[in-house]
């Protein structure tokens, strides 16, 4: 069999494209156009004599063999980076005091963490997870560096991340409400997706009846998922043992929960630069590899 060496820039534009599902958008996310990443896709499947996407007019998907290299690509990729991070990228150094709000990626932040960590081992992050409304006053006590948490839509906090999808989940096994009270485990009251899911049912002539408030999303998710209530969550927060609920359920569509990042302006040093750089770069991916669609901020690569 003959030797195939992939190389790292057909394999950048490749997961680029599976990730944002076009060429148009992964065009816009690594700063080329549009044609040359086709041209980087083609000739990646003459290398490789096969091909990686399904293309029609109208949609766009991965081959089975595309599939497979997915994830090979990623952890190529990855190895590269960290390599060349280690030999020639810049030397940043110090402590990181970070908020993340639980909602956020809860399935790919241990991983994004230790991604981060082997790419710059001399930053030291100290994590603090909770809910969004308890992170921020700390931020302004300057008890932490750098929040990543949700806000409402149209609201001027932080800087956009992504946006990602609110689903109604329940429990696989859960009977559904019949009458206009819909049974609901949630968040404290000044949560912004509780505050959703109320002008949501309120639009629809429903109101929610809160049977288990939790502070943690984790409390909301094992009450969902052991049937005592209906719950909120972005998508990317369903575990396996809940049921997405749809308008054939009786349930309306949830607007998109929008991810910030707060308090950048105020950083110093290189530890909360180069965090900031590696979580855009590397979130998305991650999130969508738990299943969910999200809509991220464009990224363009200098």
């Amino acid at each position: 069999m003959r030797t195939i060496d992939l190389e790292t820039d057909l394999l950048r534009c490749f997961v680029a494209v599976a990730d944002r599902g076009g060429f148009t958008a992964a065009a816009e996310a690594i700063g080329r156009t549009q044609s040359a990443v086709s041209l980087k896709i083609r000739k990646l499947e003459e290398t490789l004599g096969l091909r990686v996407f399904e293309r029609t007019s109208r949609s766009l998907s991965l081959t089975s063999d595309g599939e497979v290299l997915l994830g090979y690509a990623r952890r190529l990729l990855d190895l590269n980076d960290e390599a060349v991070q280690r030999l020639v990228g810049p030397d940043a150094s110090g402590t990181l005091r970070l908020g993340v709000a639980d909602y956020i990626a809860p399935r790919s932040l241990p991983l994004l963490l230790s991604r981060f960590s082997r790419h710059f081992p001399r930053i030291h992050v100290e994590v603090r997870t909770g809910l969004g409304m308890d992170l921020i006053p700390m931020l302004n006590r300057g008890e932490l560096d750098l929040v990543i948490c949700g806000r409402e839509p149209g609201m001027s906090l932080g800087r956009l991340l992504y946006r990602e999808p609110l689903v109604w989940v329940s429990g696989e096994g859960a009977t559904l409400p019949k009458g206009p009270a819909v049974p609901m485990a949630a968040l404290p009251f000044h949560c912004s997706h509780r505050r959703a899911a109320a002008d949501v049912l309120a639009r629809a002539g429903l109101r929610q009846e809160i049977v288990y408030t939790s502070s943690s999303v984790a409390g909301v998710q094992a009450a969902v998922v052991a049937g005592l209530g209906i719950g909120v969550l972005p998508q990317s927060a369903v575990l396996p043992g809940m049921r997405l609920l749809t308008a054939e359920d009786g349930f309306p569509d949830l607007p998109e929960a929008e991810m910030a990042v707060v308090g950048e302006e105020k950083l110093t040093g290189t530890a909360g630069a180069a965090f900031v750089r590696f979580w855009e770069e590397s979130l998305v991916p991650l999130i969508r590899q738990d299943g969910a669609e999200v809509t991220p901020r464009p990224l363009v690569q200098a």
